[in-house]
């Protein structure tokens, strides 16, 4: 069943949706919950939470790209656990967003740039990027995919990888000045 009918099915709110959401993408949802969340139980719970998310928003969302929608509920799901469960344990963050922190600056500038505007500026970056270089960039930082499953899928070297990783924080950290700078 392709992705329209299953829209189709959420529409008309017919429970099999679900069913062929599941058939169709579980080991994908899977694996970007599991890369998010060390617990089997607690990554089987986000990807059932933003399944649920997923029902409530369709209609009235009517997304372009399921397969792209479903993926940013289960990661959204994910992340939201794992702040939940680390909050309560007090613990650190152990996200790999957290390698971003010194480019995307202090909470400070966050906040004047907004998370709207954020979006966007990391958006025109990765409009820059190689499709090689966007692939890696999302594969670490929005499916968590560690640096060895990254070497794997790509065909490198984890040493390559994790350069093209360094460089391309570098490269954000200076297009975010830039347009900070652009915007004064």
């Amino acid at each position: 069943m392709d992705d329209r009918e299953i829209i189709a099915l959420m529409n008309a709110r017919d429970e099999n949706a679900l069913s062929e959401i599941r058939a169709k993408y579980a080991g994908l949802l899977k694996r970007i919950s599991s890369n998010i969340l060390p617990d089997p139980g607690d990554a089987e719970e986000a990807v059932a939470d933003a399944l649920l998310n997923l029902w409530n928003a369709i209609p009235p969302a009517a997304p372009d790209n399921l397969r792209a929608y479903i993926c940013r509920t289960v990661r959204n799901a994910s992340v939201r656990k794992l702040r939940h469960d680390l909050a309560a344990k007090r613990s650190v963050d152990s996200l790999p967003l957290s390698e971003l922190e010194d480019a995307l600056g202090d909470d400070k500038a966050a906040d004047e740039i907004g998370r709207v505007e954020l979006g966007m500026t990391i958006d025109g970056f990765l409009k820059g990027l190689s499709r090689e270089q966007r692939a890696m960039f999302l594969k670490r930082y929005f499916f968590f995919d560690s640096v060895p499953e990254i070497a794997r899928d790509m065909g490198m070297k984890e040493e390559k990888v994790k350069s093209a990783l360094f460089r391309l924080k570098k490269k954000l950290r200076e297009y975010i000045a830039r347009s900070e700078n652009y915007d004064k």
